[in-house]
């Protein structure tokens, strides 16, 4: 989305969906707000576009002629961390969780208001951008372990280490808050999206396995605190 000398480029959005009106709406919605827009109608020709065209945004249905939308965002979560809206008629919370868990960013239900999906898709190429420069801490250090926001890599004891993106986009946001409360509503909504606020079982399973992956001692963690009932604190 930006070139190498640091000059905003045009965001490419790629939308996948088999309704041809809703695409033909995004992309006259997108091209009209100054979006480059790709589109694909099935898994598979989404799959070829994202690795062709490299989009900064996947706008994405699960309900596919080829395959399952949760099979597209797997495929694309094993090469790029490219933001993944998801839109689909499906509401109930199983199936947004297993969505949510297999890499995608948000999660939008149809009918949906295409104000609220631009702004959503606003924020998530926000959240992409790296962060080039001025005051911005880029690299986060502790005696465990080395956060760079820039690479989005976590570095332990000389090795890289593993994360998912869902547990990556709640390590930003407590590290890019370093020493400040974040309220559970907060990091409920910025990394699962603006509909979450109460699922607070969520944070509490993720929480445990990112103080099991970086804490020396994970039952007494040094840089992961929780603060009962109000939220959590990074602190270096």
């Amino acid at each position: 989305m930006s070139s190498p000398g640091g000059v905003p480029q045009t965001p490419r959005v790629l939308v996948v969906d088999d309704e041809p009106q809703i695409v033909r709406a995004l992309v006259i919605n997108l091209k009209a707000r100054k979006y480059d827009v790709d589109a694909a109608h099935d898994g598979a020709g989404a799959l070829q576009l994202a690795a062709a065209r490299h989009p900064d945004v996947v706008v994405l249905d699960l309900g596919l002629p080829d395959m399952d939308g949760v099979e597209v965002i797997r495929g694309l979560r094993g090469w790029t961390r490219v933001p993944i809206i998801v839109l689909s008629a499906r509401h109930s919370s199983d199936e947004k969780v297993e969505a949510l868990d297999a890499g995608a960013d948000d999660y939008v239900t149809k009918p949906f208001g295409m104000d609220e999906l631009l702004a959503r898709l606003r924020a998530a190429v926000r959240r992409a951008q790296p962060t080039g420069g001025g005051d911005d801490e880029v690299l986060v250090e502790t005696e465990e372990f080395t956060v760079d926001l820039v690479a989005k890599k976590v570095n332990r004891g000389g090795r890289d280490v593993r994360l998912t993106p869902t547990e990556w986009h709640l390590l930003e946001v407590l590290v890019r808050n370093s020493g400040r409360l974040v309220s559970q509503k907060q990091l409920l909504q910025e990394v699962w999206g603006p509909s979450y606020g109460t699922e607070t079982n969520y944070l509490r399973v993720y929480m445990a396995q990112l103080r099991r992956k970086l804490e020396a001692d994970p039952s007494h963690p040094k840089h992961f605190i929780t603060e009962p009932g109000m939220g959590y604190r990074f602190e270096k």
